[in-house]
């Protein structure tokens, strides 16, 4: 699926099955919420904390998708279109990063 879709799909289901937006603030305590649960799970699964049991069934995959699924709705309700701005970004990096990493000692 593309992002555009994505956009749009999200935005049906919330027309249909979320009655509306909540505001943007809302939605961005929301999406730190979120990206909490994914950081979570980052840290005891990968990082050096041990993961409690009631953590070992949670899907990280979900929570990625809760993330997008929140970043989407507010993309859609500050008239961001996602797909452009993320080739726009891409751009940006490629043109200011475009040896920095190639030349980081660190990363060889």
């Amino acid at each position: 699926m593309e992002i555009k879709e994505a956009q749009k799909i999200v935005d049906d289901w919330i027309k249909e099955f979320g009655v509306r937006y909540f505001d943007e603030l809302t939605n961005t305590a929301m999406l730190m919420e979120e990206v909490g649960e994914v950081a979570r799970i980052m840290a005891r699964r990968y990082g050096e904390q041990s993961e409690k049991e009631s953590d070992k069934n949670k899907d990280l995959g979900d929570e990625m998708a809760d993330v997008m699924f929140v970043l989407i709705c507010l993309a859609n309700q500050t008239g961001i279109d996602l797909e452009a701005a993320l080739r726009k970004n891409l751009d940006k990096k490629t043109k200011r990063d475009s040896t920095r990493h190639l030349d980081n000692e660190k990363l060889k």
